[in-house]
């Protein structure tokens, strides 16, 4: 405050000084051109003009000294005239100062605006690809899952094929030893009853005679039908005698096998095979 009182009293003084050269320019330049001698008048004469007489040569008075200049009263200025430009001059400043705070705030908040935006589009867009990199990961999985059920339905369907082709090979395999089997035991039971049977005279050719024989799981035999005749009653009768002393009739240790035989056997007999 002292510091601008200072400054605007020695701004009123240099105006003043300046106030008073110009009024003291002002006094000898007036006082100057009231000293300057008339401009000479030209006139046109009809007649010679005499020769003039020689002047006497005019006496030089010397001018008399300017007048000091007076000094105008230096003007004080009122202090209330100061204190209102100063405080003008301070709302202008301050005004000024808000407005460009206003300004930096506005430009900071603008800025802070963009960086939180860019920050939450970064984010956004981070958040989407790790979205996105789950999904995949997720199809990944799924994916890998299915052709791992879809491989294992195959080695199952495969090892399924290979287990039927399996057991239709031993099937196959121990049917064919079945009927070996039981066309072996069928030959030992009719060589045998053949060994036993005691033909007549009359029996001609090699006719052939079937029974169904009832057997025991150890080969015994129960009974003995006539399912079809030869034709010759005595032959008929000499074969079911024959089985009848066969017994028992041989059979296989296979449980298969001795299912072909127990609890029934056709018996197909001709007395020359």
């Amino acid at each position: 405050m002292m510091l601008a009182r200072h400054r605007n009293e020695a701004t009123a003084g240099v105006l003043a000084l300046l106030v008073h050269v110009v009024f003291v320019a002002l006094l000898v330049f007036g006082v100057s051109w009231q000293t300057q001698h008339p401009a000479p008048v030209m006139v046109d004469l009809w007649q010679p003009i005499p020769e003039p007489a020689q002047p006497e040569p005019p006496v030089l008075q010397p001018e008399p000294p300017p007048a000091p200049p007076r000094l105008a009263p230096a003007e004080v200025p009122t202090p209330a005239a100061p204190d209102i430009a100063l405080e003008k001059r301070r709302e202008q400043a301050e005004h000024r100062k808000r407005a460009e705070a206003a300004r930096l705030a506005e430009e900071k908040a603008l800025a802070d605006a963009a960086r939180a935006e860019e920050a939450a589009l970064r984010k956004l867009r981070e958040t989407q690809l790790a979205e996105q990199k789950k999904r995949e990961a997720q199809k990944q999985l799924e994916d890998q899952e299915l052709q791992r059920h879809a491989l294992e339905e195959a080695l199952a369907a495969e090892t399924r094929q290979l287990k039927q082709t399996a057991a239709r090979v031993a099937a196959s395999r121990r049917t064919g030893e079945i009927n070996a089997m039981v066309g072996q035991y069928k030959d030992l039971i009719s060589g045998k009853i053949r060994g036993n049977t005691r033909l007549p005279d009359e029996v001609k050719g090699n006719p052939q005679v079937k029974f169904v024989v009832r057997l025991m799981p150890t080969g015994e035999v129960l009974d003995v039908r006539l399912l079809q005749s030869s034709g010759n009653s005595a032959y008929d009768t000499a074969v079911e005698r024959a089985i009848r002393k066969s017994s028992p009739l041989p059979l296989p240790e296979d449980r298969d096998a001795r299912a072909q035989f127990v609890p029934e056997l056709t018996l197909v007999h001709r007395p020359h095979e």
